[in-house]
């Protein structure tokens, strides 16, 4: 089933979910229970997390005087390193056993253990004033992403039908799209006017809710890989190698990890370079600034992703994406080359429209592309994967930024990701397409 799907490819399915929620004979999904749970429960807990971003950044602000002091780029470029840490340590070999546990309860324990981590952080601050417990925090729940986030992947084709799969991941990545342009809006409002801390604290209690929401889903574990080796470390490496090699083999997928990968490295550059512009240009640092960008990036996500559900399925996928990329590194030229806030929003809103199909279309290939069996291994390889081009991202951002300037950073991120899409083009070339 899951080869016959790859074999038609993810524009097939948005045919048939665009044309009237497949042939009419199927409940919007919204309205099915399961997803409705899975949905609702992500957009709380995303908005929540889009706090939590701006909430640390904040915290980081507020220890480095508004990110005056000389070791603001190595702070941030240690948060972002503590963020991935435990997917580069752990991602490779945690597939496996995700291909053999209960989805949905790894769903809710990391929710539950991700709650009570986040409201750790400003109570264990304000009792040493010092970054090193918040660094430990943040370490243990993206430990618990590690599951969480191959899981949600993992679980999704499980929750609906098959040619509803292109859009539950579409309606997945709006809820996304909804939370940041929300939350990154209000968040910095909150992180500037109610403290860092409120903010932590009101993302914990998204995580509950999340929680709650997936308490209802009704899920029965009905894709797990058969017990046929002996249990020992030999054998389960055996499995581990085996969900790498799925990622090797398949040159669709490989098209859409390249492109998702010039993303993430973006992100990275971004995250260190980006910042730091941001805060500098202002006339009053704060992280308003910061969220109203962050909400435009997410009006600009939901017009890509609208845009390749409606139109650019009849594209071929390295077109879509490898241009998508180039658009992505000229608008971070103009991103880098000016201190107007007016551009900024604009080159926000152009880059998350151009990137958005880079998410969308990789999730639907990676779940048609791959037996159930063998979810687990291929979205821990995914997050390994986009961590590790985030992890270059950061830190060669923070080099250049304190080698040659912060605006030397951001135009060889627009060089990387341009580069990247034009990578994605000629991979085009070698027959590597979406076909209606």
């Amino acid at each position: 089933m899951a080869t016959e799907r790859a074999r038609h490819g993810p524009a097939t399915v948005t045919a048939v979910a665009v044309a009237g929620g497949a042939a009419g004979s199927l409940r919007p999904l919204l309205l099915q229970r399961n997803f409705g749970s899975l949905w609702s429960g992500q957009l709380i807990s995303i908005l929540g997390e889009r706090l939590t971003y701006l909430a640390l950044v904040g915290l980081l602000a507020e220890h480095t005087h508004a990110f005056r002091d000389a070791r603001s780029s190595l702070l941030l470029s240690l948060l972002a390193n503590v963020m991935l840490a435990p997917v580069l340590l752990f991602s490779p070999f945690t597939g496996a056993w995700l291909d053999r546990w209960n989805l949905r309860r790894v769903l809710l324990i990391s929710d539950f253990l991700r709650s009570l981590l986040v409201m750790l952080i400003p109570l264990l601050y304000a009792h040493t004033h010092h970054t090193g417990p918040m660094f430990v925090v943040v370490f243990a729940m993206f430990a618990c992403n590690v599951l969480f986030l191959p899981a949600k992947s993992a679980i999704t084709p499980d929750l609906v039908p098959g040619p509803q799969l292109l859009a539950a991941n579409a309606l997945l990545a709006g809820a996304g799209i909804i939370a940041t342009a929300i939350g990154a809006l209000a968040g910095g409002w909150v992180v500037d006017h109610w403290g860092w801390g409120s903010a932590l604290y009101i993302n914990g209690g998204t995580y509950l809710v999340s929680v709650a929401a997936l308490l209802l889903i009704r899920y029965r574990p009905v894709a797990h890989a058969p017990r046929v080796h002996r249990a020992s470390l030999r054998n389960y490496l055996v499995e581990v190698r085996e969900g790498w090699s799925i990622v090797r083999r398949n040159p669709t997928v490989e098209l859409a990890l390249i492109a998702l990968a010039a993303v993430w490295i973006g992100g990275g550059f971004l995250h260190v370079a980006g910042n730091q512009h941001i805060q500098r240009a202002a006339s009053a640092p704060g992280m308003e600034r910061l969220g109203v960008l962050m909400s435009v990036l997410g009006l600009g996500s939901a017009l890509g992703t609208w845009w390749v559900n409606v139109r650019g399925r009849r594209l071929p996928s390295a077109i879509v994406l490898g241009a998508g990329l180039v658009i992505v590194g000229a608008s971070l030229v103009v991103f880098a080359l000016s201190s107007r806030f007016a551009v900024f929003a604009a080159s926000a809103f152009v880059v998350g429209a151009a990137a958005a199909p880079s998410f969308m279309l990789c999730e639907t290939l990676l779940q048609e592309g791959t037996e159930p069996r063998q979810r687990g291994r291929v979205f821990s390889a995914r997050d390994f994967l986009m961590r590790l081009v985030f992890l270059i991202g950061v830190t060669a951002a923070g080099a250049i930024a304190r080698g040659f300037g912060i605006e030397a950073a951001l135009l060889t991120s627009a060089a990387c990701v341009a580069g990247i899409g034009v990578l994605a083009l000629v991979r085009g070339g070698h027959g590597v397409r979406v076909r209606s």
